[in-house]
């Protein structure tokens, strides 16, 4: 109770302080002024909503009775890599939902298409072809997610029998086909939400799906580490030293996903009749962590290989499943370096950039075209993604550290780094440049009170 009054006041000082702020309420004010943006912005609540309220809609023929706290299947979800399925599920996972798999089959799938498209020449093609390219691979991407969850839909429901065999109302194969094909409807609707939020909505809408059911565990994991903290002493000081970090960390991951290195370029002066064209200076953005949180999920996914070898090797396996473990974390970290400078390299290309620069008449003052160019911005980013890479491996690890050196709950320790942090800093700094475009269009203020939301350089 006292863990409930401390979140209820919390919550309550940082309302107040939102809106006894002037600029703020002008900001909402002109939000909601411009008559799309207010409809767009009420449309995406209003989906949110939908997938929110189906987080609860348990599978017809499961027990919810069984599934509550204490639960073998809660205790399951608590930690590890299930804990961060839960997580991004927003707990729909442990209280066997239609949702139960969220989107992250579909984020699996793009992947694997993502991959193929840069390893096989037909599917380069295609990805090349424009408007239609797009919608080939997006049916592609739906395709390949029905097939995961072909798979996964059964392991689902196989781990979900052998922890809690009480659960299921009727045992026999129709349910269980029955059941899978709810699972595969759910996530098929959950993606459905997502394209009709990017379409009439605001922001990246499976992105933001993901963003609201990491969101949607905060309160939840708060409340886990409050309660664990009430019994020592100094537990209220420990608490609000935890969220000082909890926000300097976020603050400095802000920092890092918008910093860019601008390159300048030089266009040259043509004249056409009366008209002149070129002779103006424009910058090439290169940003610091051109990856994003790709490098930690492969690396993530990479970490679960040495857990098939658990029946041969008992010990090798033990090493790499400690999460707070040194060889788990050494490794994770040695791996998100190396695909940080893999993934960086695939989706920035410096031949095609001075290719494209020389044919628009464009070139980097003091360097010549052609080779020296391609060396020149290869030289740049392979300066700046060292200390991106850095950071992201820290990122990567941070929750391992809040748990050894602060002993802090695995659940809320999640929120201090790794993916759920750089999907929550990337999808809400999309957002609110989307809004402040909407602003900055009709002639309004941004959201900040100088300058826009950009990468700093």
């Amino acid at each position: 109770m006292n863990s409930v009054l401390i979140v209820g006041i919390v919550l309550l000082v940082f309302v107040a302080l939102m809106f006894t702020n002037k600029k703020f309420l002008e900001t909402v004010k002109n939000i909601f002024k411009i008559e799309e943006l207010r409809k767009r912005i009420l449309y995406t609540v209003l989906l949110i909503l939908v997938y929110r309220l189906g987080c609860y809609v348990v599978i017809p023929g499961i027990n919810p009775n069984v599934l509550g706290e204490g639960s073998a299947l809660a205790n399951q979800t608590s930690e590890g890599l299930l804990g961060l399925l839960n997580v991004f599920s927003g707990g729909a996972f442990a209280n066997a939902s239609i949702f139960a798999l969220g989107v992250m089959p579909y984020i699996t799938a793009s992947i694997i298409i993502q991959l193929l498209g840069m390893m096989v020449p037909a599917i380069q093609k295609v990805m090349k072809e424009g408007e239609s390219g797009r919608r080939k691979m997006n049916n592609w991407t739906r395709l390949l997610t029905i097939a995961v969850l072909a798979i996964q839909g059964p392991a689902y429901l196989a781990n979900l029998h052998n922890q809690v065999p009480a659960a299921f109302l009727f045992d026999s194969v129709w349910f269980t086909i029955y059941a899978i094909v709810l699972l595969i409807a759910g996530t098929m609707f959950v993606m459905w939400l997502g394209e009709k939020i990017t379409d009439k909505g605001i922001g990246n809408g499976v992105s933001l799906i993901i963003m609201i059911g990491i969101v949607a565990r905060l309160p939840h994991a708060l409340m886990a580490e409050l309660n664990a903290r009430m019994g020592g002493s100094n537990s209220l000081i420990m608490v609000i030293v935890e969220l000082v970090l909890l926000f300097v960390v976020f603050m400095a991951t802000i920092a890092v996903v918008q910093a860019v290195r601008k390159v300048p370029v030089q266009y040259a002066k043509r004249i056409i009749g009366n008209k002149q064209y070129g002779g103006v200076r424009q910058y090439i953005p290169l940003k610091m962590n051109a990856a994003n949180v790709m490098p930690i999920i492969f690396a993530q996914a990479l970490m679960f290989i040495p857990m098939l070898f658990a029946g041969v090797a008992p010990k090798f396996a033990a090493a790499f499943a400690d999460m707070t473990g040194v060889w788990y974390n050494l490794t994770l970290a040695v791996l998100v370096i190396v695909f940080t400078y893999f993934y960086t390299a695939i989706i920035i290309n410096p031949q095609q950039m001075a290719d494209d620069m020389k044919r628009n008449g464009g070139f980097i003052p003091g360097v010549k075209p052609g080779k020296a160019t391609v060396s020149y911005v290869d030289g740049i980013l392979t300066r700046i993604t060292l200390p991106g890479s850095l950071f992201l491996a820290l990122v990567a690890i941070m929750p391992a550290i809040a748990m050894t050196a602060l002993g802090i709950q695995q659940e809320f320790a999640y929120f201090f780094g790794g993916t759920s942090l750089l999907i929550m800093v990337g999808v809400v700094l999309d957002t609110l440049q989307q809004i402040e475009s909407h602003l900055l269009n009709r002639h309004y203020d941004g959201l900040m009170k100088t300058g826009r939301i950009q990468g700093r350089h």
